[in-house]
């Protein structure tokens, strides 16, 4: 799987879903908005009620106006550490030297909200994205698993943890992810399309290939990818994978 496709999928859809605002980069010219915004209403940088919705904030666990919008602050300025590694990612891609600082960053802020934040998926999930960032997959999987028992309909965290879970060697794991992602949405092609890169590695052209032309079918533009897909050598001098490639679109 391309990380330009998954920060392009994180940032539309969780906007998308989270704020009902669209934030497909490429197709509306609306570069910059935040990976999260503000979930608080008002502030410099979003408008609007809260769109993530309380979780597990009992009567005991309420925290003062002024200490909620001091973690307010500090988890949009970890969004906005995180965006400046992926959002222009597809045409100003950074190499690791200048991502990783901002990825620590990140953490170094996500460490300092309380373990009582309201909006605990929404953190664990930028903890996820920002180990991912900085590589460490096997600790980025924790707080994603955390972000998906949360959020469990929202498809981004599935195609992270299925991201983390294939470079830690546990293929098993990154199949099921995606296909509990097909479930959530069955309309998203970058679904199918690394679906079948995880099957090709698996060994099982029998599924790989049918997922693969599902994508295609989705959006045609997934096939520009597939002869720099190395996911793909396993099953690549298939007779059934050849002619599929091979069709004229």
């Amino acid at each position: 799987m391309h990380s330009i496709l998954l920060n392009r999928l994180i940032l539309r859809r969780f906007a998308t879903d989270l704020l009902g605002v669209s934030t497909d980069s490429e197709y509306n010219g609306k570069r910059g908005k935040m990976l999260f915004p503000p979930a608080c209403d008002g502030g410099d940088r979003g408008h609007g009620a809260a769109v993530w919705p309380v979780i597990g904030l009992g009567p005991t666990m309420s925290v003062s106006s002024a200490e909620r919008t001091r973690q307010q602050q500090l988890l949009r300025e970890a969004e906005g550490y995180l965006e400046l590694v992926t959002v222009f990612e597809d045409r100003w891609m950074l190499d690791r030297r200048r991502r990783e600082p901002l990825a620590r960053r990140a953490l170094d802020i996500l460490a300092r909200i309380g373990r009582r934040h309201p909006e605990r998926a929404r953190v664990q999930f930028l903890k996820g994205h920002a180990l991912r960032v900085l590589e460490r997959y096997d600790e980025a999987v924790e707080p994603l698993e955390s972000a998906a028992e949360l959020m469990p309909d929202h498809i981004a965290i599935w195609l992270m943890l299925g991201w983390c879970y294939k470079r830690c060697g546990r293929l098993d794991l990154a199949i099921r992810s995606l296909e509990r992602a097909s479930r959530v949405d069955p309309g998203e092609a970058i679904v199918y399309y690394n679906l079948a890169c995880y099957w090709s590695l698996a060994g099982n052209v029998r599924k790989a290939i049918p997922l693969l032309a599902k994508a295609l079918v989705m959006d045609p533009n997934y096939r520009d990818l597939i002869a720099g897909e190395s996911d793909f050598d396993p099953v690549r001098d298939h007779p059934d994978f050849r002619a599929l490639v091979s069709v004229t679109v």
